[in-house]
């Protein structure tokens, strides 16, 4: 049986509209990239779909994919906004911008660190951000929000590191196991976030569409 903390903290985690770079598969880290045309709409999409829950609250990351989407929640939500670093996605150092084949490209350290980032949560692109480093910040802020939330919902719009953080923290699963979820642009997750958290819904993109994310995009017969 289910047992639900009555006080838990409910968190709609938001993974920001689409960007150039992310149809590009590029490591995007915190270079401030703008929403594309289809983002924007994404955006839309999913502030339509907040709109019949009773939040008050949105956070978001200071990067401009998020405050686009960010502005878009909070106005259909009539909820006050918050930035907050803590919430920003990871730097990926010298390889922002870049897709994975083309780090490899670099050659044999690049190639070698590349092996150990994606395969050890501690480990950090070169000049940048662990996830683990990431998991920390996440969470500091989440804490935070439930000492002063208990029992309410807000909204948290952020990039695929931070959101799959929180995840991991919310399940008990390994950093490293989240290498196995993919977030698509402006999909949903929900977690009742307490002394003992549960995720309710995972990547949802129902409000964009069934077969709007790439996965669903089957090669031709």
């Amino acid at each position: 049986m289910n047992r639900i903390e009555t006080q838990a903290l409910r968190l709609f985690l938001v993974r920001h509209g689409e960007t150039a770079e992310n149809v590009q598969m590029r490591y995007i880290g915190t270079r401030d990239e703008p929403l594309t045309d289809t983002g924007m709409k994404q955006a839309d999409q999913v502030a339509d779909a907040l709109a019949c829950f009773p939040i008050r609250t949105v956070y978001t990351s200071p990067l401009v994919r998020a405050v686009d989407t960010a502005v878009r929640i909070k106005n259909a939500l009539c909820a006050t906004l918050h930035e907050d670093a803590r919430l920003k996605e990871g730097s990926f150092g010298r390889w922002e911008g870049m897709r994975r084949n083309e780090v490899i490209e670099l050659g044999s350290p690049d190639v070698e660190l590349l092996a150990r980032w994606e395969s050890d949560a501690s480990c950090a692109p070169p000049e940048g951000e662990s996830l683990e480093s990431i998991q920390l910040r996440t969470i500091s802020l989440v804490k935070e929000l439930e000492g002063e939330m208990p029992g309410e919902a807000v909204v948290l719009v952020s990039h695929v590191g931070p959101i799959k953080a929180l995840l991991a923290s919310a399940l008990d699963i390994p950093l490293e196991a989240t290498r196995r979820l993919f977030l698509d642009p402006c999909s949903v997750s929900v977690v009742d976030w307490g002394k003992h958290s549960f995720l309710r819904l995972f990547n949802s993109h129902a409000h964009l569409g069934w077969s709007s994310p790439r996965w669903a995009r089957l090669p031709a017969p």
